[in-house]
């Protein structure tokens, strides 16, 4: 059964294949009969050459620079008294020497007792 898909699947493949050569074919064929001949571009004629433009009349120039107008000056900005923060307590230090261990005195040693 499967077979049988890849064979029709490989005949359309083919048939595409050389349909799309006889197409592309055909058409380079009719392009070539049908197209006519290019037309000529006519020529533009030369545009005549610019003028100089006449040179700019100079300003007179103010005697006086007039003065710039005063500010207005910012009023100040009111202060704030903040309240104080209270203080932290402190946090308890922990202890970098590590203490030393008592060890208690070893037990008298056993004395033998000899008799006589």
């Amino acid at each position: 059964m499967a077979s049988n898909k890849f064979f029709i699947l490989a005949f359309f493949v083919v048939f595409n294949v050389l349909s799309s050569i006889n197409l592309s074919l055909a058409a380079r064929n009719l392009l070539q009969t049908t197209t006519p001949s290019i037309p000529t571009v006519p020529v533009v004629p030369t545009l005549p050459k610019p003028t100089p433009l006449p040179p700019l009349p100079t300003l007179p120039l103010p005697t006086t620079i007039p003065s710039l107008p005063n500010l207005p000056t910012i009023p100040s900005i009111p202060q704030f008294n903040f309240p104080q923060i209270p203080n932290i307590p402190s946090l308890p230090t922990i202890p970098t020497t590590i203490p030393s261990i008592p060890f208690f005195s070893p037990p008298p040693s056993a004395t033998s007792t000899t008799k006589p």
